[in-house]
């Protein structure tokens, strides 16, 4: 009777909970993350897929104008953002080593973006 007649007094114990001002920012940071994300995804793909493409260019390629050429039909099938003009193509001993460095700007909204550099060479196989 006595936890009746406290609670219904506001002496309650143990009330917990988020509040509505708790949930309004948990909510801004994970939309937040979430649109960051969203936006920056896309980037790291096509970064991935042109460090496929010159780790499989590098392997079937003897030459400079090949590796260049097989790199341009590659890009153009995954549509990677990476021109052959872009790659570095050096030979270590019998083994041709094939990278590239690019910066990518990515805009979060208004004249707020996030710069990303990427660099990948088949030296660091």
């Amino acid at each position: 009777m006595r936890d009746r007649e406290a609670a219904i007094m506001g002496h309650s114990h143990g009330q917990r909970g988020l509040t509505l001002m708790g949930l309004i920012i948990v909510l801004f940071i994970v939309i937040f993350v979430a649109m960051l994300g969203f936006k920056l995804i896309p980037a790291y793909i096509d970064f991935y897929t042109a460090k496929k493409a010159i780790n499989a260019v590098a392997r079937q390629g003897s030459s400079v104008a090949e590796i260049r050429r097989s790199f341009d039909l590659r890009s153009a099938i995954d549509d990677v953002k990476v021109r052959a003009s872009d790659l570095e193509i050096t030979k270590e001993g019998n083994e041709m080593v094939v990278g590239f460095a690019y910066r990518k700007e990515v805009p979060l909204f208004a004249n707020v973006g996030i710069y990303i550099d990427f660099a990948a060479s088949t030296r660091d196989q």
